[in-house]
């Protein structure tokens, strides 16, 4: 299973990720505080459907939350997808620590 933690400064909510591959799907879990990620709370996402921007899974669903388009959440999630399918090393990924944004 792979965790992270999606800390929203701008709009002020912290998301915690969980996600774990169960046959040719991964299972995304999220703890929240914002409504619109909540509607994205429990999803199963077919890996064949993470891989490209355009018709991605996750990219998809945040439209139909009407996320902002500068939501950080679905871009953790595709990143916790990439773990679980053996894209991005989970070892590099705690490595690296964080991503981040930042304004100048």
């Amino acid at each position: 299973m792979s965790q992270v933690i999606i800390n929203s400064k701008i709009c002020g909510f912290v998301h915690k990720v969980n996600g774990k591959r169960k046959g040719q799907n991964i299972i995304i879990d999220i703890e929240t505080d914002c409504e619109k990620i909540k509607g994205m709370s429990h999803m199963e996402i077919p890996m064949d459907q993470t891989l490209d921007i355009r018709d991605n899974y996750v990219i998809l669903k945040a439209q139909e939350m009407k996320c902002s388009s500068n939501c950080l959440v679905p871009c953790g999630v595709l990143h916790i997808c990439r773990i679980e399918m053996g894209i991005l090393s989970e070892s590099l990924a705690k490595k690296s620590g964080s991503i981040s944004i930042d304004f100048k």
